[in-house]
């Protein structure tokens, strides 16, 4: 891997794994790595599942379209991070959701029938790394969980202080960057982007908060 080395070093999969082992467990795992350009989608619904796929560079989101064809952003993911692992688990035999390389990227792609599967050929990383996914998926549940609560508020602006409140308890800080531009946001909190765009600057002009593109400051 090299370059990517300390990537995966800080990735939840390969917690309590040494640095200098990593290379081993992903040749042990089949591990495989792929560039996608710009606006590329990296798997579409009805695809096959059953990979885990790791950001080493660049940014994707993960979208649902509904029966209408409206547009859902589920998440959006940065270098670093883990995807589809809840979806290869469960075994589900396509894919439920479209997934786009948002700026170019590259992917590293794991079949999680290899992190599964425990005989005799296994490296002994095998027990530390399907625990690692049990962990993650775990948090990733919590996650989901928190996006529900979200979108259960009933108006755009109880939806926005909800989810900025808490990137502010994330942040440690009242002054934050989210990884969303504006229609990204809108998609993830399903709500309409004018709608959107204009709490935002009632918000403004209450004196609750500061916004420039995906940056905010909340005052009080």
């Amino acid at each position: 891997m090299g370059k990517y080395d300390s990537i995966l070093r800080k990735n939840a999969l390969f917690e309590g794994i040494e640095e200098q082992h990593i290379p081993a467990v992903l040749k042990c795992l089949g591990a495989q790595m792929k560039k996608f350009g710009k606006d590329e989608f990296i798997c579409q619904e009805g695809d096959k599942a059953g990979f885990i796929g790791i950001v080493l560079e660049g940014r994707i989101q993960i979208f649902h379209d509904d029966y209408d064809g409206n547009r859902n952003l589920t998440a959006s993911f940065d270098a670093g991070a883990m995807f589809a692992e809840a979806f290869a688990c469960a075994k589900v035999p396509a894919m439920p959701v479209d997934i786009l390389s948002y700026t170019e990227s590259v992917i590293l792609f794991i079949d999680v029938n290899q992190i599964l599967k425990h005989n005799g050929e296994s490296c002994h990383f095998h027990e530390q790394i399907a625990g690692n996914l049990l962990k993650i998926m775990a948090r990733k549940n919590m996650l989901l969980n928190q996006k529900l609560n979200y979108i259960s508020h009933k108006t755009t602006a109880e939806k926005l202080m909800a989810f900025l409140n808490d990137q502010a308890k994330l942040h440690h800080s009242p002054e934050f960057t989210i990884p969303y531009d504006r229609q990204s946001l809108a998609d993830y909190l399903g709500v309409e982007r004018s709608a959107m765009s204009a709490e935002l600057s009632k918000l403004q002009k209450k004196g609750v908060l500061i916004t420039k593109k995906n940056y905010f400051k909340l005052l009080g």
